[in-house]
């Protein structure tokens, strides 16, 4: 496994700018190792993918982790506002980094990863495959 960091600055979308890292960098299968940063404005998605939660306040990134295939990205998020309560759920779309994130990937090398349907979930789920 090799490592990828990097900064991201205000305004950035935090999920397209992790996939657009990847495309050009030409990473096949990554992980996120960490994330540290605040953004302020989020969107991340809830459990059983029935609903979204949607917030233009300041929040702490206290836990970042998923896996990225073939430029996309499975990323969990978890966030704490000002007073330290919790929120969590599937990172999406129009999550901007607030001052900054430093993110850095592993890129896993040895593996080659694709997403096909799986009847049993109902869902494109990754498939890992040793080289």
């Amino acid at each position: 496994m090799r490592e990828l960091a990097c900064r991201l600055k205000r305004g950035s979308d935090l999920k397209e700018s992790i996939e657009k890292i990847c495309k050009e960098n030409d990473i096949d299968t990554a992980i996120v190792l960490s994330g540290v940063g605040c953004l302020y404005e989020v969107r991340i998605r809830l459990a059983k993918a029935e609903g979204f939660l949607e917030d233009k306040n300041d929040y702490e990134i206290v836990s970042l982790n998923g896996t990225i295939s073939k430029g996309s990205a499975h990323i969990h998020i978890a966030l704490s506002d000002e007073t330290g309560k919790t929120i969590g759920g599937h990172l999406s779309e129009g999550c901007l980094v607030n001052t900054t994130c430093e993110l850095v990937l592993g890129v896993l090398e040895e593996y080659t990863s694709s997403r096909p349907f799986d009847p049993n979930t109902g869902y494109d789920e990754i498939n890992f495959v040793k080289k």
